[in-house]
């Protein structure tokens, strides 16, 4: 397993499981030899009825399908099975677990694996949260909970190249679990004041960075991880995302958007090690409004490439793609993916 990717903020509404759609399966065409494993840590699990086919092919049909099979074909099967037994892996296989979307929608590359997102995430959250902080003298419970994803890992590693996990804007335990576990982050931001201030908070949260006190110091990610000797993942791309919106340099849309990349610029100087670029402009992407295209994308669960500019309907309607807003898309996507 060379390199595991996580798409997360936070803030909710930032475009992230539309890019981490896209990307993975861009990526997966890009890269045809690599062996793909998406896994959707959201109790939406948008990204799961995305891949499974989307509104108009019954992706959420499917994804109950799935839900409905013994053991549950999901994260939260797999979570399912954890909790009588939070910080010793017991006897499993992971496969169970893992779905092939290309066998429910042939628009996905048959080089990716998923596993599926699923509601009972929010049910379990509680109790997961309540086993990671047990005291048990000689037990590190939060680290045995936080190795969760890392024992699935564990078992398909050498099935794998390249791992991309799509995360619920919160920090909730099943959130830290998979930011534990990955590599790289990519980082949605819109060109709004709520964003940045988001960020700001996203590298509070993950590397304990400007706190309010000294208080929240000995509870944060960064410590707890540090104390065990694991490694904090870095930032590897801020993805400024639906940027045609915000178009117009006097705007002060624009402005947001430089001062979110001043900001970036100054961590580099002060925190360099929590980056996986060394300049602002290796480490920032614009992406595109997807406008009609992206409807008709995310209705149909395909990825760019497989989309067909001109009129189609959707759920009763006709709209039209056009050609350009079509490539421009894709041209937006594959810069995304070639800074991967």
């Amino acid at each position: 397993m060379d390199v595991k990717y996580t798409f997360w903020n936070n803030k909710g509404g930032t475009g992230k499981t539309s890019l981490a759609f896209q990307s993975i399966a861009r990526y997966a065409e890009m890269h045809p030899e690599k062996r793909i494993l998406a896994i959707d840590i959201c109790p939406q699990a948008n990204l799961s009825e995305l891949m499974l086919g989307g509104l108009n092919n019954k992706g959420s049909d499917k994804l109950l399908t799935r839900h409905g099979q013994v053991p549950r074909c999901s994260l939260g099967g797999y979570f399912q099975l954890r909790l009588p037994t939070p910080y010793q892996p017991p006897m499993f296989k992971a496969r169970d677990f893992i779905t092939k979307p290309s066998n429910y929608n042939k628009g996905i590359p048959s080089n990716i694996d998923l596993v599926c997102g699923d509601p009972l995430l929010e049910l379990q959250a509680n109790a997961v949260n309540s086993l990671a902080n047990n005291m048990i003298p000689g037990t590190n419970t939060w680290i045995g909970v936080i190795d969760w994803l890392k024992d699935f890992l564990d078992q398909v590693t050498n099935e794998y190249d390249t791992v991309f996990l799509d995360c619920n804007p919160s920090f909730s335990m099943y959130t830290q679990i998979a930011l534990a576990t990955t590599d790289k982050i990519i980082l949605p931001v819109m060109a709004d004041d709520s964003s940045r201030r988001a960020l700001q908070n996203a590298f509070s949260l993950i590397f304990g960075l400007k706190l309010p006190s000294d208080i929240y110091a000995s509870y944060a990610f960064a410590t707890k991880l540090n104390a065990a000797n694991r490694p904090l993942p870095k930032v590897h791309l801020i993805a400024k995302n639906r940027i045609t919106q915000y178009m117009g340099p006097a705007s002060a849309y624009s402005a947001v958007l430089t001062t979110i990349q001043a900001d970036i610029d100054g961590l580099l100087k002060t925190n360099p090690d929590i980056f996986s670029f060394t300049k602002v402009e290796d480490g920032v992407v614009e992406i595109r409004d997807f406008q009609t295209t992206g409807v008709i994308a995310f209705a149909k669960g395909l990825p760019f490439s497989k989309v067909s500019p001109g009129k189609q309907t959707i759920t009763g309607y006709r709209v039209q793609v056009k050609a350009e807003y079509l490539n421009n898309s894709k041209e937006h996507i594959e810069r995304l993916v070639e800074k991967l």
